[in-house]
């Protein structure tokens, strides 16, 4: 095993087990609702005992389409604070709260990040580019994530706000180190390799932090149908460039995939996690372990190109 990638691992396995160390001194933990279950580690690690966090959108689930519950309208009426992502990812997350009569602290993780453009010919059929709401596929980019979510527990709890920002700094530390390793594994691969096909269109962020070219049969929705021509075209490029890098995610259908290796002659990698977590004891049950286990399966599928 290469040095790089036993950096990699040490780091996620301490991110994933008790990295940071939490002084509470609040009588009650804050009660907060994170949209999905990537945002809910984030306030977790940021907020630690200080917080009670409830996910919505949880682990393995689809917040493209979430359906809330009356027991997640009750749970937002008594959060303190409601975390979400923005960039319209979870539309329903802004109904949900008007309609439980909300009055907290709201707050979007993504502020201040300067959004990706899709393509409209990716899948689409709106016609036009659309804001790719997947900004923490770029590890970097969520520093800004975790510096929003110290702030605004701060603001909802002003007595932790020094431990927030302590917490939100020791991670973000992470975050780079990470981010430094992940790019110094992709640049040891040659540009031309650095081809993949996944089967939503998530990964835009990531591939734009580290030079990978991304090629994917469907469009930014998960319940989105790619039209025959696409699939086609998808593969005459990958019998073409001789792309053996094939993955599925978390929450699409595989059915796709596996017709798609099949007309192309390509195996499918393992399982890539894209906008949920997957079960405590999976390989993904927190942020930083999501792309380790990612950035490992890409790294692996793209020395076969």
């Amino acid at each position: 095993m290469k040095r790089n990638t036993l950096k990699l691992f040490a780091l996620t396995a301490l991110a994933g087990s008790g990295l940071f160390t939490f002084h509470a001194n609040a009588a009650e933990a804050l009660p907060v609702v994170a949209s999905f279950s990537i945002l809910g580690d984030l306030v977790q690690v940021v907020g630690g005992d200080r917080v009670k966090v409830t996910t919505l959108a949880g682990s393995d689930a689809d917040a493209h389409e979430f359906a809330p519950s009356p027991a997640d309208a009750k749970a937002v009426l008594g959060a303190r604070m409601f975390v979400i992502n923005g960039l319209n990812f979870e539309p329903w997350a802004q109904k949900l709260a008007k309609s439980a009569g909300y009055k907290g602290e709201t707050v979007v993780a993504s502020k201040g990040v300067k959004p990706r453009q899709m393509a409209a010919e990716a899948g689409h059929d709106h016609g036009h580019a659309e804001t790719d709401p997947h900004a923490w596929q770029n590890p970097l980019i969520v520093v800004q994530y975790v510096n929003n979510i110290a702030a605004g527990l701060a603001k909802a709890d002003p007595s932790g706000a020094a431990t927030y920002k302590a917490n939100a700094e020791a991670y973000a530390k992470h975050l780079k180190d990470f981010d430094a390793q992940a790019k110094a594994q992709f640049d040891a691969i040659g540009r031309a390799q650095r081809k993949v096909i996944t089967s939503h269109d998530a990964f835009g962020y990531l591939g734009a932090r580290y030079g990978i070219t991304l090629l994917s049969p469907e469009g930014v929705n998960t319940d989105s149908e790619p039209s025959a021509k696409h699939v086609a075209e998808l593969i005459r490029q990958i019998k073409r460039e001789k792309i053996k890098a094939v993955f599925v995610e978390n929450m699409s259908n595989p059915k796709l995939m596996a017709q798609l290796s099949k007309d192309a002659g390509v195996s499918v990698g393992a399982t890539l996690y894209s906008d949920a977590l997957s079960e405590a004891s999976g390989p993904a049950s927190t942020y930083l372990k999501m792309m380790n286990h990612n950035l490992t399966q890409l790294v692996a599928g793209m020395k076969l190109n």
